[in-house]
């Protein structure tokens, strides 16, 4: 399992929030998105994507009154279904030493942006790992039925078990940098 928790300020935006998964996945922005709240959809409107009735700039996580442990979805890139379940495990108080948002732990390299969605990026990670990461271009196709050069750049780049929290704080702090304040 993939896995991220992190501090978000209660006056985070669910706009806010979607750039944090963005950072806490090293991914790019690339694709549409939407969370599904208590049934409600809520993300940004965009020419040729779906609209919102909810301005999720509006919408702040500590006003949808989450209780512990209520579930919530992210999903991310509609032509992939990258569908990720998510969950406010406590209502904290904010520490003054603290910058907002924080990744205070998690498990294994995020997917790559565009890999295909949830069924190839397993496959190719299932491959990569089969593989192993010392293998040449040439040693990968022979033991491996067509692989073409996106997912070679996957395989090549990709360590499945490699978490980096300091990284991810990295550029979340840049995030929160200019004066943490919410769109």
């Amino acid at each position: 399992m993939i896995w991220r928790r992190l501090l978000v300020r209660s006056d985070t935006s669910v706009v806010r929030l979607h750039q944090i998964l963005q950072v806490a996945f090293a991914w790019q922005d690339m694709h549409l998105h939407r969370f599904e709240i208590r049934g409600r959809e809520y993300g940004v409107n965009q020419d040729g994507g779906v609209v919102f009735d909810t301005d999720a700039h509006k919408a702040l996580i500590g006003q949808l009154e989450l209780g512990r442990l209520e579930r919530f979805t992210y999903e991310y890139d509609f032509g992939d279904l990258w569908v990720h379940d998510l969950r406010i495990e406590a209502a904290l108080p904010l520490d003054p030493k603290r910058v907002y948002p924080v990744c205070i732990g998690g498990r294994r390299a995020a997917p790559p942006e565009d890999c295909g969605g949830p069924h190839a990026f397993m496959a190719t990670r299932l491959t990569f790992t089969v593989v192993g990461e010392s293998r040449s271009r040439h040693e990968l196709d022979d033991l491996v039925d067509e692989v073409d050069d996106e997912q070679w750049g996957i395989l090549r780049h990709y360590h499945p078990d490699r978490f980096d929290r300091r990284a991810i704080n990295r550029r979340l702090a840049a995030l929160a940098a200019p004066s943490q304040e919410r769109l």
